[in-house]
């Protein structure tokens, strides 16, 4: 695989100008960056969940709760008072 040198790198930003134009390269450089660094979140805070500690539970989601049978207490029994 060949390296990419100076000129190369110059050819690439030409093309890449030509195609977008000089209004739009600057916000496409933007969204590049908030992209990289979305996933460089995504991937460090995925790896930092995997080594807190596991004892913690996780709050339930709503669809989780549903699932989950509630406890219900058993209405006490009445009695008939006979006369």
């Amino acid at each position: 695989m060949p390296n990419i040198g100076p000129t190369e790198l110059i050819i690439l930003l030409v093309i890449v100008l030509v195609i977008f134009g000089p209004k739009r390269l600057p916000g496409l450089g933007k969204q590049l960056g908030d992209g990289m660094r979305d996933f460089k979140d995504a991937v460090t805070a995925k790896h930092d969940a995997a080594d807190d500690d596991e004892s913690e539970r996780p709050a339930l989601t709503r669809a989780e709760a549903d699932d989950e049978p509630e406890a219900t207490v058993p209405a006490p029994e009445r009695t008939r008072r006979e006369a």
